[in-house]
């Protein structure tokens, strides 16, 4: 069963699991998350999030953490845009006090 801990701030961080692998798997693992730039960690993700994406396709049966796809999506098309540098400074907002 997956654990979940609190962050230092109280809310809850994302479900834990330990998962033991045979060395070649971790090594090959190692390599492609180095290829992607990913961490281990979340190359596994990605492996297992696509794994579970084509058994349910496989399956005929409907995916039911369409919404975490989509985030996560959305986070990778965030990721690999380019850094675009700002041609100015950004301008102070300044508020001003009401005269009383």
């Amino acid at each position: 069963m997956a654990t979940r801990q609190n962050s230092s701030n109280g809310k809850p961080k994302s479900p834990r699991i330990q998962v033991v692998l045979p060395e070649l798997i971790c090594e090959q693992l190692t390599a492609l998350a180095n290829n992607e730039s990913r961490t281990v960690s979340n190359m596994a993700k990605v492996l297992i999030q696509e794994g579970i994406q084509k058994y349910f396709e496989k399956e005929g049966k409907s995916l039911f953490i369409d919404n975490n796809l989509n985030t996560d999506k959305f986070r990778d098309k965030l990721e690999n845009q380019s850094v675009r540098r700002l041609k100015k400074p950004p301008q102070r907002i300044r508020y001003y006090k009401k005269p009383e």
